[in-house]
């Protein structure tokens, strides 16, 4: 089962969601890929404000933890948000090559609740509606599901890098829009709790969700193409006056 953006989730999932859930947001000081990205301006405030703003303004958001290595990050938070929790990421944890996993597995012992949203600092599109829309999906689902992670569709020809074909046959050559559709995560949206992560160590369970999103609204930033596409798309949702 897989929820689309528009879906409704069962009434007893919104029920279940207004006990909340408990944001983390990871956040380095160095990027190897755009440096200084997190408090990089992005007309007109820092990167990671974006989604710090759209945490603030859903429902179900109880409490906003950023776990980060740089004082420079630490101190801006506390000159701006006097209401988040800062983790300050010890030295075993620290470094390029630490997955995300890791640095959940560290807050969960720094903080308590059992239900937990996972989101970075380069996901400025990303909407309170969208997150409130998959918290809603996120419980109305445990009863099949242990966890949530928010997903591209993608209808193109894939192939793997052998040039074997993936998703298609080129003997036939069928429209895209009649091909299997393929699932990428975009990395905006974690839903767990407490108990999925612990036995396997990992943000995605043994029985996940997928929830589907816009593919522009879930853009992540991960390249210096990626902020510069970002900064367009907010200028142009500014001038729509969303």
């Amino acid at each position: 089962m897989k929820w689309g953006i528009d879906a409704v989730p069962a009434p007893a999932g919104k029920n279940m969601a207004d006990s909340g859930v408990i944001a983390l947001v990871p956040m380095k000081g160095h990027s190897e890929r755009v440096p200084g990205k997190n408090l990089r301006d992005l007309n007109g405030k820092p990167l990671y404000h974006w989604i710090v703003e759209s945490l603030k303004r859903c429902r179900y958001v109880k409490k906003i933890v950023i776990n980060t290595d740089s004082e420079e990050i630490a101190g801006d938070i506390s000159q701006n948000f006097n209401d988040i929790t800062v983790i300050r990421r010890p030295g075993h944890i620290c470094g390029d090559h630490i997955s995300a996993n890791e640095i959940i597995a560290y807050d969960l012992t720094q903080v308590g609740g059992e239900h937990f949203l996972q989101t970075h600092s380069t996901n400025p599109l990303l909407d309170h509606s969208t997150i409130n829309g998959a918290v809603e999906a996120y419980f109305g689902g445990l009863e099949e599901y242990d966890s949530l992670f928010s997903v591209n569709c993608l209808r193109t020809r894939l192939y793997r890098a052998d040039g074997g074909e993936i998703n298609h046959d080129p003997e036939k050559l069928a429209r895209t829009q009649d091909l299997q559709p393929v699932y990428e995560e975009n990395s905006n949206i974690y839903l767990f709790s407490r108990s999925s992560f612990i036995p396997c160590g990992r943000r995605i369970g043994r029985r996940p969700q997928m929830f589907m999103m816009d593919r522009l609204e879930a853009v992540d930033i991960d390249e210096e193409q990626d902020f510069r596409l970002a900064e367009m798309l907010v200028r142009y949702k500014a001038g729509c006056g969303r």
